[in-house]
């Protein structure tokens, strides 16, 4: 009898633990305090549970440096241990690949880039992401049980109501979405349902997958711009134009995986055909694309950044692009609320001469209330922060990876 009164007290304890686990893999490091809110177990109960778990090596306790301490008890810091595991974030932008690898205390290890051609096939795409991914950290990383790799890729990612696996890559031409021949996406690698399968295959890990946008803005909000903040809006001028949500610290997919699809908002009424079909949409103005053909002098983006101090005229196209960015990015606010507006891509390396438009344009669109509130940001982890948006959404969405069921998972 006793053991049959023991076994709901175990599985009680288990689950204490992995709620303690749990947070701190999503959130990083955190004290005993901060765990409390974030777990609601009572002290006594948080106390035994973090000093089973630091005796037992998978939790790691330090004291804050002798030139922060403040007078009373020290005020522990507590961490995954960082040898616990890692995990690996891939990002298959149009015509490059990008990885990132953190451990589970929420440490970058490194990160590598490598272009390849458009016709490149998606097995020797997942090559070079193999071979990138065997040069991080020396080629130490261990794929252990904490592991797992978390994918990104270019267009919506979203359930297939035919067999619920997971259908990646833009709609069939002529449905809202798909890219038609010329415009921005219309070169973009196509991903197929065989993608994860062959990720499980190489690393032999559970593989998340999401739109490597969206997971950019997941990655600001964990480790750039906008870090420890729990309402993100994030939009990319780039070759397109798009973006994403943090919604109360998780990202927000939408149904159908059609969220963050901001420039497809229309921003020129009776403007320019846009690549989804419709006229208008702020990815005809705002995209790269869109601001050589409003100063073809310019050549290419980068001669064009360093045309804006001595050039009026590319002064004025970069105006009226911020200025539209600016409208939308109001829209959206008003709608959704976020406590930070987070601005990146190839576009915002522009700086004041874009940010000034779209922040004047904020203000006067917002609602009153709203103003005083604006917080507009540039993005700050660059190309690779697909990558480490593909991490992010492995570290928050699975306490135990082989947990994982949902229809872009493969285990």
């Amino acid at each position: 009898m006793a053991h049959d009164h023991e076994g709901p007290l175990a599985r009680l304890r288990r689950g204490h633990e992995e709620l303690v686990l749990r947070q701190l893999r999503t959130h990083g490091p955190l004290n005993r305090a901060e765990l409390g809110r974030l777990t609601g177990l009572s002290r006594t109960t948080l106390y035994d549970i973090v000093s089973a778990l630091v005796d037992g090596g998978a939790v790691v306790a330090t004291a804050p440096a002798p030139a922060e301490r403040r007078r009373g008890r020290p005020v522990e810091t507590l961490t995954l241990h960082r040898d616990a595991g890692q995990a690996i974030g891939i990002d298959f932008a149009r015509r490059a690949v990008h990885v990132a690898a953190v451990n589970v205390a929420h440490e970058v290890i490194g990160s590598a880039s490598a272009p390849h051609g458009a016709g490149l096939t998606w097995e020797k795409r997942v090559d070079l992401a193999a071979r990138l991914v065997g040069g991080l950290a020396g080629g130490t990383l261990r794929l252990g049980a904490l592991s797992g790799i978390g994918v990104g890729v270019v267009g919506p990612v979203h359930d297939s109501p035919a067999t619920g696996a997971s259908a990646v890559g833009a709609p069939a031409l002529g449905r809202p979405g798909s890219p038609s021949a010329g415009s921005p996406a219309a070169d973009a690698p196509r991903p197929h349902e065989d993608l994860p399968v062959l990720l499980r295959k190489r690393f032999g890990v559970p593989v998340l997958l999401d739109n490597n946008t969206r997971l950019a803005a997941l990655a600001e909000a964990t480790w750039g711009a906008a870090a420890g903040v729990q309402d993100v809006l994030y939009l990319r001028l780039s070759h397109g134009v798009g973006g994403g949500l943090v919604v109360g610290g998780a990202l927000h997919r939408g149904a159908r995986g059609l969220s963050g699809e901001f420039g497809h908002i229309t921003a020129e009424p009776g403007g320019r055909r846009c690549s989804c079909g419709k006229d208008g949409c702020l990815e005809t103005v705002a995209s790269i694309g869109a601001v050589l053909d409003a100063h073809p002098a310019a050549g290419d983006l980068d001669a064009f950044l360093a045309a804006l101090p001595t050039d009026p005229a590319a002064r004025r196209v970069l105006d009226d692009v911020g200025t539209r960015v600016g409208t939308v990015l109001a829209a959206v606010c008003n709608a959704v609320g976020p406590h930070i507006t987070v601005l990146g891509g190839e576009l915002a390396q522009a700086g004041p001469a874009l940010f000034e438009p779209v922040e004047r344009a904020l203000s006067a669109h917002l609602m009153p209330v709203s103003r005083p509130d604006v917080d507009l940001r540039p993005a700050t982890l660059g190309e690779v922060g697909g990558a480490l948006g593909a991490i992010a959404l492995v570290l928050h969405d699975s306490p135990l990876l082989t947990r994982y069921q949902t229809p872009n998972s493969v285990e």
